[in-house]
């Protein structure tokens, strides 16, 4: 199987906006909050990386970015406080990366802190549905990443953070160098 190293997505523009995504994100601008995001994938993984991106904003300078206004309606609110932000989190739920591989075409390399939420708990790779972990073990999974997360922002040296997304722009992963083991990307 062959595996080419860009693919384009087509999709249909609108001159349309969110109206509270537009008070959002000028608001969040205006308070330089720090963008955050994530998997939004259906399985638990996606669920973990999504509820911990929850507990992270409800902390101060925070805030819940949408990656479906960043990519799809540039112009909006939403898109251009991501854009300008100095800093932007985003939780992927596993190895595969995927919001990460599609941000990275979006957002300057030294802006955009990545995180894999299974790295963190390695657990739950025998299930795909959420339902199948009970909602409280899952929130309890989700904070522990959140506060991997917030560890790794506050501590940037700690296994986790920036370097991540470095390292994986550059073919390897983690302070690994390209095509050796796992890491926090995988």
């Amino acid at each position: 199987m062959s595996c080419d190293n860009k693919q384009a997505a087509e999709f249909s523009t609108t001159n349309g906006v969110c109206p509270i995504g537009e008070l959002t994100g000028t608001r969040n601008l205006a308070e330089a909050k720090i963008p955050v995001l994530s998997c939004e994938g259906a399985c638990i993984r996606g669920e973990i990386a999504r509820l911990a991106a929850n507990c992270i904003t409800r902390e101060p300078g925070f805030a819940r970015g949408c990656h479906g206004e960043l990519i799809t309606v540039p112009q909006s609110a939403i898109a251009q406080w991501i854009k300008q932000s100095k800093k932007v989190v985003l939780i992927d739920g596993c190895f595969l990366r995927c919001h990460g591989r599609i941000l990275e075409n979006l957002i300057d390399a030294d802006r955009l802190v990545q995180f894999d939420a299974l790295s963190h708990y390695n657990r739950y790779t025998d299930i795909f549905d959420y339902d199948d972990v009970p909602e409280e073990e899952r929130r309890e999974v989700a904070r522990s990443v959140a506060d991997w997360v917030l560890n790794s922002l506050e501590n940037p040296c700690s296994q986790g953070a920036t370097a991540c997304g470095q390292a994986a722009a550059q073919g390897g992963s983690c302070g690994q160098a390209p095509g050796q083991g796992a890491g926090c990307c995988g």
